[in-house]
């Protein structure tokens, strides 16, 4: 097929970025006299938007009080900052080549649940910023991940059809909001916890793996 656009995840898709996240909300938690680990609290957050890990977080520790999901993403990026030392040891070189090479065939998209100022900043990052035709973050559509209003906004916005589009996922909830919206979708086996894929249409361990020509520019 020849896709009438890319929509690609962020975190764990293009950058690396979920256990480091994980370590910050550990951090965080701690520091206001919670307790957890970076293994229990992986499950609940990759793949998730940051609106519904935050409400999440408030219910699993009271200690956190009524902050909002803003404040909360402004404190905890100060932890972030604190274990990413060196942001560009996260990029996923593969899936990085593979959105170029994409973006000169179609629009390509990053649809995420970060706050938008995370995904512009890791864009910017990666070198794609200016390939990148949308961008949505947490609070820019109705419902995360797996619910498929993101990709479906995404697909609005461009003004394409939801089936001639290829999603680009690394999670179990990602593939199945790609897969809800009526999408192609390739489902990245290397995320930061083991998933469960379902309704994908290829399944890779790296885009590199992928015959751009063959699958995307016929």
């Amino acid at each position: 097929m020849k896709p009438a656009a890319f929509l690609f995840d962020l975190d764990g898709t293009l950058v690396d970025t979920e256990k480091v996240w994980a370590r910050a909300m550990v951090a965080y938690i701690v520091d206001r006299g919670g307790k957890t680990t970076v293994e229990d609290l992986l499950p609940r957050i990759v793949g998730r938007n940051w609106l519904d890990i935050d409400a999440a977080l408030h219910e699993m520790f009271p200690m956190l009080g009524d902050t909002t999901p803003m404040e909360d993403a402004c404190e905890l990026r100060r932890y972030y900052e604190a274990f990413a030392t060196d942001p560009a040891s996260m990029r996923i070189e593969g899936s990085i080549a593979f959105f170029k090479r994409a973006s000169a065939v179609a629009p390509c998209a990053i649809v995420s649940g970060s706050p938008r100022r995370d995904v512009l900043a890791a864009a910017a990052m990666c070198g794609i910023a200016e390939r990148t035709a949308l961008v949505l973050g947490a609070g820019d559509y109705a419902k995360g991940k797996p619910d498929p209003s993101g990709y479906l906004e995404a697909a609005r916005r461009l003004g394409v059809d939801p089936a001639d589009c290829v999603v680009v996922e690394d999670s179990s909830v990602g593939v199945a909001s790609g897969v809800a919206a009526g999408m192609k979708v390739i489902a990245l086996e290397r995320g930061a916890v083991p998933q469960t894929f379902d309704g994908e249409t290829w399944r890779v361990a790296d885009l590199s793996e992928l015959d751009f020509e063959k699958e995307f520019a016929a």
